[in-house]
């Protein structure tokens, strides 16, 4: 009987490690919503870019760029987080996007250490 409790107590111990380690893991700053959206079509230029996340981060080690469909890096602002919501960077532009099409390449600092990077893509009318 000792036996069995024991084992279900290491079972059990087992169990929560792995799912606390599992939602360590999963701690990552992944791009959530992107404005504009991604694979969307707008009718003017964005003023800016606002990149929400799922984690918030940091600022000063997390950046955006823009390119054009020849592959130019179209000049932006820096990346600035919303007072009110750390999860977000948001992105001014320095100049009106001409029509095109436009990737956006992001890498982000997550609060808890973690880096990603990635890229999503979006045309002005």
């Amino acid at each position: 009987m000792k036996k069995t409790r024991l084992s279900r107590l290491a079972a059990l111990l087992l169990a929560s490690s792995a799912l606390a380690f599992s939602q360590f893991a999963l701690a990552h700053a992944h791009l959530k919503t992107p404005v504009p959206a991604d694979k969307s079509t707008v009718d003017a230029s964005p003023k800016s870019l606002t990149l929400t996340f799922t984690e918030d981060v940091e600022p000063a080690f997390s950046g955006v760029e823009i390119r054009n469909a020849q592959n130019q890096t179209v000049p932006v602002g820096k990346a600035q987080i919303n007072a009110k919501q750390h999860d977000q960077l948001i992105v001014p532009l320095s100049q009106p996007l001409p029509a095109g099409s436009y990737q956006v390449n992001w890498h982000v600092l997550s609060v808890d250490g973690h880096k990603t990077k990635g890229s999503y893509q979006f045309s002005v009318k």
